[in-house]
């Protein structure tokens, strides 16, 4: 109960959903109410809020400091496993398995089994429980993405009842103990996620993938027009920085 909770004041307090129930009150103040000023100042603030976070410069502004936390890993430092966190997923046996991983996911993904092969030997863990009206796993779903690029079942490991990153951090305490190992998740989640694993004393080499703020060259056109994949960047700033002051309440 407490976890719906959580997700459901969480989607409201998103930008586009709370900017959205400001321009509805905003509404209510100009067409049932005297208060005409004040509907009108909300609804032009608003307005604006969502037009400049929907903007390239302003949202991967916000979102690149967050995301420059840890570097592209390179490294090759000898590890058991290659941890990637669940993210969001839906599940269709019709589809190209990769279809079935939305937004974050394929890209955690695609960098864990670079890892993979990178790191003979390694296993492959991957993360998530199943969603309430889903009879397949997070985990289980890309799992069945590494399968059919080549990842061969024995070498893959599945913990699939975490719910959330405190308790991924938990079920991969129990596997990896004290040893290194490799954690691949979103570079704009890194940050947060590794505060949660070594807050159970664990060794968590830091994976950035599905870096989304853009640093080459845009037409001016691409900067001056708001676009909803921008808004989603200022999502990603505003999603992680309400996780880190849950992690800090909870703490």
């Amino acid at each position: 109960m407490l976890f719906d909770l959580k997700k459901l004041l969480g989607g409201l307090m998103m930008p586009l959903s709370f900017l959205l129930l400001m321009m509805g009150v905003a509404l209510i103040l100009l067409w049932f109410t005297r208060w005409q000023r004040s509907g009108k100042v909300l609804f032009s603030l608003a307005w604006l809020v969502l037009l400049l976070l929907s903007l390239q410069p302003v949202a991967d502004r916000l979102l690149r400091p967050l995301e420059n936390s840890y570097p592209t890993y390179q490294g090759q430092q000898p590890v058991t496993y290659i941890v990637v966190l669940g993210g969001g997923y839906t599940f269709n046996p019709a589809w190209a398995p990769s279809s079935n991983l939305i937004g974050n996911s394929l890209p955690r993904v695609n960098e864990g089994i670079r890892q993979y092969l990178r790191h003979p030997g390694a296993k492959l863990v991957f993360t998530g429980a199943a969603a309430p009206t889903n009879p397949v796993s997070s985990a289980a779903t890309a799992a069945r993405v590494a399968e059919s690029l080549g990842v061969p079942a024995a070498d893959i490991v599945l913990l699939d009842t975490p719910r959330d990153t405190e308790q991924e951090a938990a079920q991969v305490a129990g596997l990896v103990g004290q040893q290194p190992f490799l954690l691949v998740t979103s570079a704009n989640h890194l940050p947060r996620a590794l505060v949660f694993f070594r807050a159970r004393g664990l060794q968590p080499v830091p994976v950035p993938a599905n870096q989304l703020a853009i640093t080459s060259p845009l037409n001016w056109w691409e900067q001056a027009i708001p676009q909803a994949m921008y808004l989603s960047h200022s999502e990603r700033v505003w999603y992680e920085g309400l996780g880190r002051v849950w992690q800090w309440l909870k703490s």
